[in-house]
């Protein structure tokens, strides 16, 4: 069994265990998950516009606090969390985006840089944050899966493996669907 393992395994220990109500799993489990949450939301606002008012550690502990709140969500293990943690995030940055979009009078839309892997399009493209949003609750209409797929990948920073894992699906159906969801997307953003 490698450190990996190990770390998966306690990790969904302790996170079985403050679903169960012992809150002292909570106090051991933020330090093991935490470093991982702060890289997954470093390389998110990189991508961001220049300037972005929220920072790593603000982003990182609204998620966690929104994560908090999610006790008796059933956790299954380490990915389910992180997952989870991407919906967090992907709701945040949304949330802050319309805030300060509702702020500026004549409100002109928050660009972020989407990487090219998720749209495949060229090289700096900017898409307006909120517009992503609704355009991924349309594919969620469409297709759920695909919609989670993008959202942990793009929101939680998931590698296609372990994407495919929280959605309990296979990496070539997983790739397969990031596809797909990356050709709708790009129609839908660039229309």
């Amino acid at each position: 069994m490698n450190a990996r393992t190990d770390e998966d395994g306690n990790t969904t220990e302790l996170l079985r265990a403050w679903g169960e109500g012992r809150t002292e799993a909570l106090e051991e489990l933020f330090p093991q998950v935490y470093d991982e949450l702060r890289r997954r939301a470093s390389a998110y606002l990189r991508r961001e516009r220049a300037g972005h008012t929220l920072q790593t550690t603000a982003l990182v502990h609204e998620a966690y606090l929104k994560l908090v709140d999610q006790r008796e969500t059933g956790w299954k293990d380490r990915g389910h969390f992180f997952a989870i943690a991407a919906q967090a995030m992907r709701r945040i940055l949304v949330d802050h985006a319309r805030a300060r979009h509702a702020n500026k009078r004549g409100g002109v839309a928050e660009d972020l840089p989407l990487e090219e892997a998720l749209l495949a399009v060229a090289d700096e493209a900017n898409v307006d944050i909120v517009a992503l949003d609704e355009a991924l609750r349309r594919l969620a209409a469409v297709d759920p899966e695909q919609e989670r797929l993008v959202e942990l990948r793009y929101f939680g920073g998931l590698s296609l493996e372990d994407a495919a894992s929280a959605l309990g699906i296979s990496r070539a159906s997983a790739g397969r669907e990031w596809q797909m969801a990356k050709a709708w997307l790009k129609r839908e953003l660039t229309r």
